[in-house]
């Protein structure tokens, strides 16, 4: 291979990687960048998903990590339910240990290990692309972005890094400043048990 060819290589991979956050997310199967609302993309390509992102597909929910979190989707001021059924493929009947069961938005995390968990794993098995500059089919332009608040405080490192605690409340939203919800909800009420 010629050097001029090695560098046409290398440039062609970095626009390739420059399309996305992390480069792996524009990859993956069944990856949604449309506009809201959303779907819980459950099913032909969950599972090659998983694979993609090394999340196993499990027979039942794990019991050894059982946490959950409260997500709020807000675009342009307007709040979008999370879709039930996200991790979760009732035809060839597995589950992720990240998931939901209904539309509160609530998030599951019910793993066989204990491991750290990401919002940006949560969002790539939901298929839905996020990053610190994309919601689906919204990207930052102007004044509108994404802002991401956990327990009411903004983040302001790489969203995709939040690890996944116990009762977090966390706001995703696309827009403008004025647009993003305020107050901040800085807690959930999760139902005893929960």
């Amino acid at each position: 291979m010629t050097r001029a060819t090695s560098l046409a290589l290398v440039l062609l991979a970095a626009a390739a990687l420059a399309g996305s956050a992390s480069g792996r997310e524009s990859a993956l199967p069944g990856l949604m960048t449309s506009k809201a609302p959303w779907t819980a993309n459950n099913r032909a390509l969950l599972h090659a998903r998983l694979e993609a992102i090394g999340i196993p597909a499990l027979k039942a929910e794990g019991q050894r990590l059982h946490i959950h979190q409260h997500l709020d989707v807000v675009v342009r001021g307007r709040g979008y339910p999370v879709p039930a059924g996200i991790g979760i493929d009732f035809y060839q009947r597995f589950i992720a240990p990240l998931h939901t069961h209904d539309f509160t938005g609530i998030m599951h995390v019910e793993s066989p290990t204990i491991r750290r968990f990401t919002l940006g794993q949560w969002f790539d098995v939901w298929g839905l692309r996020f990053s610190a500059s994309c919601l689906g089919g919204y990207c930052a332009k102007g004044k509108e972005r994404v802002w991401v608040f956990v327990n009411g405080k903004r983040w302001l490192g790489n969203p995709r890094q939040i690890a996944l605690k116990e009762h977090q409340e966390i706001v995703v939203a696309y827009g403008t400043f004025a647009s993003i919800p305020k107050p901040i909800p800085s807690s959930f009420p999760f139902p005893p048990g929960l």
